[in-house]
């Protein structure tokens, strides 16, 4: 079975503004933790080119509002594509425009942005250490977006992510299944083709959820069998 390693955690005390999430329709994300050679490049390339805010005191890491993304040193044993934690997304008031700044930075491109009718202007972009990133255009959602999984059965996957950690199920622009969580969304497709690899150890390393009580938590969770 693929795996991908999550982590529920009480964070309030270290971290403001999450003290009145509640484990169920109010989790949100707290962190992605990313692998990087140089945490402290990584940090600054997401300020410089995807828009993470500077956080107070740690040049190691970056910040999305209450979303964080945690760096770790040293080597992985490949990008997030393919692995169970595809790519994070980020939405722009425009794209377009954003596309350009990535070009005149030489931003590995992956992909040539598109409109899809009924959702967004979409493309990918690279980090330099193997992160798949997923920039749209969404003015209903701006900033850190969505995290995409990959899973031989997505629709089992969302039951469980609702199950064991809740969050809000809806579709988003009508068009994806997904789960709400805070202001950013869990999307989950199928991987067609070749077997996926776990997340732990790619660029993608796991997520992270604050909830005010782990106690409750925990305990919800052992009682949906994890």
């Amino acid at each position: 079975m693929t795996c991908k390693a999550f982590i529920v955690a009480f964070f309030a005390a270290t971290f403001p503004g999450v003290a009145d999430v509640a484990h169920g329709a109010e989790t949100v994300y707290h962190h992605v933790h990313l692998a990087a050679a140089d945490p402290e490049s990584a940090a600054q390339w997401y300020i410089e080119h995807i828009g993470c805010e500077v956080m107070r005191d740690r040049t190691d890491r970056c910040q999305f509002g209450t979303m964080y993304l945690f760096f770790r040193p040293g080597p992985t044993k490949g990008g997030s594509e393919g692995s169970a934690i595809n790519h994070i997304g980020f939405s722009f008031t425009d794209l377009d425009a954003k596309m350009k700044a990535f070009e005149a930075a030489g931003v590995n491109i992956v992909t040539p942005i598109r409109d899809e009718p009924g959702l967004f202007k979409r493309s990918f972009v690279a980090d330099p250490w193997g992160t798949r990133i997923e920039v749209i255009e969404d003015p209903d959602s701006l900033g850190s977006h969505h995290i995409h999984v990959r899973s031989g059965n997505p629709a089992a996957s969302l039951t469980w992510h609702h199950a064991v950690l809740g969050g809000e199920p809806a579709m988003l622009k009508g068009r994806l299944d997904g789960l709400r969580l805070g202001n950013a969304w869990l999307l989950a497709t199928r991987q067609a083709g070749e077997e996926l690899a776990p997340s732990e150890g790619r660029a993608i390393g796991n997520l992270a959820f604050a909830v005010p009580d782990l106690e409750r938590a925990a305990a919800e969770i052992r009682e949906n069998g994890v």
